[in-house]
């Protein structure tokens, strides 16, 4: 009966932490960009807003074999696109990832994403003291951002 009663309050504790770690990232406008048969990558766009100064440090998704934190800007009209190791997020300014800017990268595709379907995605974040947290998020599959 006590070791119940220690892993359920255990239990509590860290569903606890988790729920207060996922509402320090307000996460909006979440969509991902539909795909052609046969394509094997694909882009995911959001916007980010964090209560203290902390950074994405990596996203995970079933749907790809890896994805990327990336920026594209242009240069002299020549685009030049780079992953990024962490995207930085400043305590309340949103952070816009979208065509053209900041965004997800899914490479090595597992299956066409069609609109009108999700992803899930598991966001990994970590503050100024190096706590870290993720945030679930489920993302419609669309054609366009509207």
């Amino acid at each position: 009966m006590m070791r119940f009663a220690i892993v359920s309050t255990s239990l509590l504790a860290f569903i606890s932490l988790t729920a207060v770690a996922a509402e320090e990232v307000e996460i909006t406008h979440a969509w991902t960009r539909a795909t052609a048969p046969g394509q094997q990558v694909g882009a995911a766009y959001m916007t980010l807003q964090s209560k203290t100064d902390m950074a994405l440090e990596r996203v995970e998704s079933a749907v790809a074999g890896s994805v990327e934190i990336h920026s594209m800007t242009m240069k002299d009209g020549v685009m030049q696109m780079r992953m990024l190791e962490t995207l930085p997020l400043k305590a309340n300014q949103p952070e816009k990832l979208a065509p053209g800017g900041f965004h997800l990268m899914l490479f090595d595709l597992k299956k066409p994403l069609k609109v009108g379907e999700s992803v899930d995605y598991t966001l990994h974040f970590k503050d100024s003291a190096g706590k870290t947290s993720t945030q679930h998020l489920i993302s419609p599959i669309k054609r366009t951002a509207d």
